[in-house]
């Protein structure tokens, strides 16, 4: 849990777990075949690899407050891995990954170039500092339990084995720089207006995968939601919008309805199509004050989209009108067959999605100095 960070207890708890899910996938970016990232399994995120000597346990903590040799982040760290539950033979290594930084005086700094039988005399120099008052209060403070659940209550066998495979790695990057530093790593293959949309799709795939037997995330899924992502979001003439095909709500449709666009609609009787008609045309006002990569060459691309779209309505137009029959038919005929058919592609665009062609369509029809309208006049 995060130290020092927000008033808010829930709050802080959603950041620190947030922080241990970006630890995760920063480890699934170097992921070697058959290995998987696992949250929650036996502990904040484990690799888990066919060689168990490649297989890693880390504890993730993101504090302000310093590392210091009796800080219970170390205690509690190592009580855990000294758990009957916890088979550490599972791992080549057990990490205590912290935002901290070693205290001053702390004799920790040279925990990771230490033998386990150094490692041990540190650990029990340490202790040495309580007295037996300390020790022997009634009730004991939270550290005293975890100091005497260590030093007292393990098998020293499982002790040393313990200690031989921790790391302490401290300073790590807190929750803003790993953001900083993830973003970084996406240079060169994501465009810098796109990173925030690829990062999210990344980090949403991670949640999905939670379910309430297991959380896991193997290399092939991984690698796959990446390639699927870096297609979307990776260098392009112009980086295509996501379309929501949803249907305007009432609010939206009481909003719009005195759009030109709509009063076409309604010229022809047509009201049932007005939530999707207006659906549609706001998916498209949106995507287009949306600043992605390359988003003047994409509304470029509108521009050219509408008037080719336009010169193709002009001569259907035309030839409904020169049908016989209910007017009001012919026009609803006519807006049936336009919105529904194929959209047709341009470049950088070849396969448009439904919703961005018929928004453009209404915006279109919105435009007052174009002569567009569905009513067919024989």
């Amino acid at each position: 849990m995060s130290g020092g960070k927000s008033k808010n207890a829930a709050l802080t708890t959603a950041l620190a777990f947030h922080y241990q899910v970006l630890i995760g996938l920063d480890k699934c970016f170097s992921l070697d075949e058959g290995q998987s990232v696992w949250f929650e399994k036996d502990g904040d995120v484990s690799l888990i690899s066919p060689d168990a000597l490649a297989s890693t346990q880390t504890e993730v903590k993101d504090y302000a407050a310093p590392l210091t040799d009796h800080h219970e982040n170390l205690w509690k760290t190592l009580k855990n891995w000294l758990a009957p539950e916890f088979d550490h033979t599972q791992y080549g290594v057990l990490v205590l990954h912290t935002t901290q930084p070693f205290g001053a005086t702390t004799r920790l700094k040279e925990w990771n170039t230490q033998t386990a039988e150094q490692r041990l005399a540190v650990l029990k120099d340490i202790f040495s500092d309580r007295s037996d008052t300390q020790l022997n209060a009634e009730p004991p403070s939270e550290i005293i339990k975890l100091q005497k659940a260590v030093m007292l209550n393990a098998d020293d066998e499982n002790l040393i084995a313990v200690l031989e495979k921790t790391v302490l790695h401290v300073e790590s990057e807190d929750l803003d720089e790993l953001k900083k530093s993830y973003f970084n790593k996406l240079s060169g293959y994501i465009p810098h207006s796109n990173r925030q949309a690829f990062a999210e799709g990344l980090i949403g795939f991670i949640y999905e995968q939670a379910n309430y037997a297991r959380w896991v995330i193997d290399k092939t899924a991984f690698d796959q939601k990446r390639e699927a992502l870096t297609a979307k979001w990776g260098p392009t003439l112009f980086t295509i919008p996501d379309f929501d095909a949803r249907d305007a709500t009432e609010d939206e449709i009481d909003a719009y309805i005195t759009e030109l666009f709509a009063q076409k609609i309604l010229e022809i009787e047509y009201e049932n199509v007005l939530p999707e008609a207006t659906g549609n045309w706001l998916e498209l006002r949106n995507a287009l004050i949306e600043e992605l990569n390359g988003y003047p060459q994409f509304r470029e691309a509108v521009g050219q989209y509408r008037e080719r779209w336009i010169r193709i309505f002009s001569a259907k137009y035309r030839s409904a009108c020169r049908k016989t029959g209910s007017p009001v038919a012919l026009a609803q005929d006519l807006y049936d067959q336009v919105t529904s058919e194929t959209p047709f592609g341009i470049e950088g665009y070849p396969n448009p999605d439904p919703v961005f062609r018929n928004g453009l369509i209404h915006d279109a029809m919105d435009d007052d100095e174009q002569d567009l309208k569905w009513k067919v006049e024989p």
